[in-house]
């Protein structure tokens, strides 16, 4: 099996899981065969010296499809 990674940037006002769980959704509209998120970086927006928004940086693995064997 062959694996590719991705990286992408959810956000969310209310939580870091929130914001994990919004990039693995959203890979998850248009890639098949998901299999891992590696969370690799957690930064804040800081707004009237409140956090504001979490940006969670996360690596997202999938299957390649192997159409050398169809």
């Amino acid at each position: 099996m062959v694996e590719k990674t991705i990286t992408l940037t959810g956000t969310s006002a209310n939580s870091i899981e929130d914001a994990v769980n919004l990039a693995v959704s959203r890979a998850a509209v248009t890639i098949d065969s998901l299999r891992q998120a590696k969370v690799v970086d957690i930064g804040a927006t800081i707004t009237n010296g409140a956090v504001s928004h979490w940006r969670v940086k996360v690596q997202i693995s999938f299957a390649v499809q192997d159409r050398l064997h169809e």
